[in-house]
């Protein structure tokens, strides 16, 4: 199973979002706060989009099909599993990065 994880998150980086694309570029080689950030990381069952283990800070970029009551539900139960491991999760929609990316930075600086 893990090694099924490592080839999905390697196929996500290759396929990324344009705003996956974007936001990692605000976050990788310490850019961010001199944080260290990995992107499409597995974590037992999942597949998280960015996270910086120092922080236990898990981010996540959602898209339209989030919002659909299957996928809201299984975000839910997926936010709370990783909750109970320890991690924070935030969530940010698309848009945001696309219309206010230095706001939503400044949202997980002042999370952080």
């Amino acid at each position: 199973m893990r090694e099924d994880k490592i080839k999905l998150a390697r196929n996500l980086r290759k396929n990324s979002t344009p705003q996956e694309v974007i936001f990692w570029s605000r976050l990788k080689n310490r850019s961010f706060n001199n944080l260290k950030f990995r992107r499409q990381y597995p974590i037992g069952k999942y597949v998280v989009d960015f996270i910086c283990l120092e922080k236990k800070l898990i981010i996540e970029l959602d898209g339209w099909q989030h919002k659909e009551e299957n996928n809201e539900r299984y975000d839910r139960e997926r936010s709370n599993l990783l909750k109970n491991k320890g991690f924070k999760v935030l969530r940010f929609w698309n848009n945001d990065i696309n219309n206010n990316l230095e706001g939503t930075l400044l949202r997980i600086e002042e999370f952080i």
